[in-house]
């Protein structure tokens, strides 16, 4: 199948618990892909395949797998929804040309669902909604809508109505076509019937078709005008303008049903075909300077013809050996070709190619411009590496990837772990660029850095059984940053002299607070030639390697601007060495005197609580030290969001459930650094003092 415009390359994504996995599940089943339909509560589903997966009910990574509906082939990519895997989401909206957006009808727009619809947002990715769990208890369309408008400023476009609510959903109105879809309780897909919309919804879906148009319309100057003079246009006006305003991100057709129950599924799949773009309607992909990133006003025009251009999403490792799956922009690729990796130069010869279907695949000989495969055995690639043609090397926009604000140290229980586990850990970080290590060269230990407890403890549990390595966890340890609150000006020398050439490098600089996120930033106002403008740079290295390891308890430092003003130096003794190892004796001898000062991570925390627990939700947070920003009452709770210290939010999930009688739900993400109140900072500094004795 070579037409184009008949593909569509498209991603699940939600909040934890919102239907995603389930949802997918049902559009394999109605599109014959599986035969049995799995469950997410028994673990028996296609795209959750990792043991890890099956028995937490959660997806931990994005999962592909092609399917056909209508004469149209749907790549889909089921995403994890906690946010923790929040990478997992990002790098495949990156490679995607439409979505579906699942949420809860009765837990609605959800704090993961709004990182996850920002990002979307950033990667100009169309997409539908669908309101899943209309069978729930507190279930309501109608709030969900509102809470899309609100919540995300978005504009949902209303295709269908429910029928029935909670115990009594029993299908949906099709708004544009006026006909009802009822369901029996077989729970089987294809078990429907079309049918008159109901007498009391009969007002209500003319008042939504009416709204549907109207909206649709504005895309189609000529056809508004029309629609003005009283003149309702066509079907397939409707239909092209409803496609058109999809595409340009003007409105988002949304869609109800039940994904566990079986209902309401073919509209969306009827939809994805009708409404979401193919790869040759999206705007392509820019190219970039691979030297300073900056874009360079060409495009990846998704074309066969044109030379090869792809980008490597993902990295996975399973029993036949490293899997790259690939998003191929334009060209084609072929069995034995060889191409060339821009990020590091190096060409590579295509083995074998295969089509994935979760944990399966098909083997194939070519893919073309718009498919979404995997490559078996490629060496150098990592994520985000762009794999074009020998001839005309080009590069893709890279991913960025979120840091780390949380890490454990480990190290394995016996001997013969140790060489086991760097194999294995090599083959993680490859897989998941937020996961990173560090070996402590004072203690000898292993660091794993990630985004969350959940996200570390899925690391330790995968070293144990897919590796085989047992290992000795340590307590999670915050990445506190440090950072200076004053400015100072001093002089340093260094000066060496012990037969035959000395080494002499004297430098006088200021150093001051920089921007909050500056990181750190050196200029030279040296005039004169009194410290020649060749050593500038090895001044700036001897600074800039210090950066790493502040002066309060060795953690990285932010934020510092240095200025070299003027200095000295010897026609024989000088050397870039000399001022190297001057600098950074400067750094340890001025740091302390620019008032140091720890900073710690905040979190931006998402509580949802029943309404009688609030006051000690509150409470607990606040003894936390946290800031309480907003409080949002729902039909089922109450939404609690504010900012808290990661140091204080470990283990917060016990607390939360012993609180609200197991009712109780929070999800967190990194926000920005705050300094740290002093007994905090006297405490941590402590800890690490203690920590450095022991090694």
């Amino acid at each position: 199948m070579t037409d184009l415009s008949k593909y569509r390359n498209i991603g699940i994504f939600a909040h934890v618990d919102a239907g995603k996995t389930t949802s997918t599940e049902r559009i394999l089943k109605l599109t014959g892909k599986i035969h049995k339909i799995g469950d997410t509560h028994d673990g028996s589903t296609t795209t959750d395949f990792m043991e890890q997966e099956a028995e937490r009910g959660i997806t931990i990574q994005s999962a592909a797998t092609t399917c056909f509906w209508n004469d149209h082939r749907l790549n889909i990519i089921d995403t994890p929804g906690h946010v923790d895997f929040t990478i997992e989401v990002y790098r495949s909206l990156k490679v995607l040309d439409g979505g579906i957006g699942v949420f809860c009808g009765s837990g609605g727009v959800e704090p993961q669902s709004e990182t996850n619809w920002r990002y979307a947002d950033e990667s100009h990715v169309s997409r539908l909604i669908f309101v899943n769990k209309l069978d729930r208890m507190g279930a309501d369309f109608f709030k969900v809508v509102d809470q899309v408008q609100n919540v995300l400023g978005a504009t949902p476009l209303v295709m269908t109505l429910p029928i029935g609510i909670e115990d009594d959903f029993c299908g949906v109105v099709d708004v544009l076509s006026q006909k009802a879809y009822i369901w029996d309780d077989s729970g089987l897909p294809e078990n429907y019937e079309v049918q008159d919309i109901p007498a009391d919804l009969v007002d209500q879906a003319a008042e939504y078709r009416e709204m549907l148009i109207e909206t649709a319309v504005e895309q189609d100057d000529d056809l508004m005008m029309a629609y003005m003079d009283g003149e309702e246009p066509s079907l397939e006006d409707i239909k092209r303008c409803i496609r058109k305003g999809t595409r340009d991100l003007a409105f988002f057709p949304t869609y109800c049903g039940s994904a566990y129950k079986n209902k309401g599924i073919q509209l969306i799949l009827d939809a994805v075909v009708d409404y979401l773009p193919s790869p040759t309607e999206v705007d392509p992909q820019p190219l970039t300077d691979p030297d300073t990133g900056e874009a360079t006003g060409e495009f990846a025009v998704v074309s066969e013809d044109e030379s090869l251009k792809a980008l490597a999403f993902k990295i996975m490792d399973d029993r036949f050996g490293a899997l790259t799956f690939i998003r191929i922009y334009a060209g084609k690729m072929k069995k034995g070709d060889t191409i060339l990796n821009s990020a590091t130069g190096k060409t590579e010869r295509i083995g074998r190619m295969v089509e994935m279907h979760a944990n399966e695949r098909n083997e194939i000989d070519s893919a073309q411009a718009g498919d979404i495969i995997a490559v078996v055995g490629m060496k150098n690639v990592k994520t985000g590496h762009t794999l074009c043609d020998p001839k005309h090397e080009v590069t893709l926009e890279p991913m960025i990837f979120p840091e780390p604000v949380i890490s454990i140290a480990v190290k394995p229980k016996d001997k013969n772990g140790s060489e086991k586990m760097g194999i294995a850990i090599g083959k993680m970080v490859a897989e998941d660029p937020s996961f990173q290590v560090e070996t402590d060269e004072d203690s000898g230990e292993t660091i794993l850095k990630g985004m969350g407890e959940l996200h570390l403890d899925i690391k330790v549990d995968i070293l144990k059984r897919t590796y085989g390595v047992e290992l000795e966890v340590g307590a999670p340890q915050v990445a506190y940053r440090e950072t200076i609150t004053q400015a100072v000006e001093d002089s340093y020398t260094h000066k060496k002299q012990s037969g035959g050439s000395g080494q002499f490098g004297k430098i006088d600089y200021r150093i001051r607070p920089g921007e909050a996120g500056s990181g750190f930033t050196f200029k030279s106002t040296v005039v004169g030639g009194n410290v020649p403008k060749e050593f500038w740079p090895a001044v700036e290295k001897g600074f800039a390697s210090m950066m790493d390891n502040g002066v309060l308890a060795g953690f990285p430092t932010l934020d510092v601007e240095v200025e070299l003003f003027d200095g000295g130096f010897h026609a024989v003794d000088s050397s870039a060495i000399a001022y190297e190892i001057a600098a950074k004796g400067a750094f340890r001898q001025s740091m302390p005197k620019a008032g140091a000062q720890l900073l710690e991570p905040i979190m931006k925390v998402d509580v949802f609580t029943p309404e009688d627990h609030v006051g000690d939700v509150i409470g607990d947070l606040n003894r936390r030290r946290g800031m309480i920003k907003d409080q949002q009452a729902g039909t089922t709770g109450v939404r609690i969001k504010g900012d808290v210290p990661l140091s204080e939010m470990f283990g917060y999930i016990g607390t939360l459930r012993t609180m609200t009688s197991g009712r109780g739900q929070f999800s967190m993400e990194f926000s920005h650094y705050n300094p740290c109140p002093n007994n905090v900072a006297e405490q941590v500094i402590a800890e690490v003092k203690e920590r450095n004795a022991k090694k």
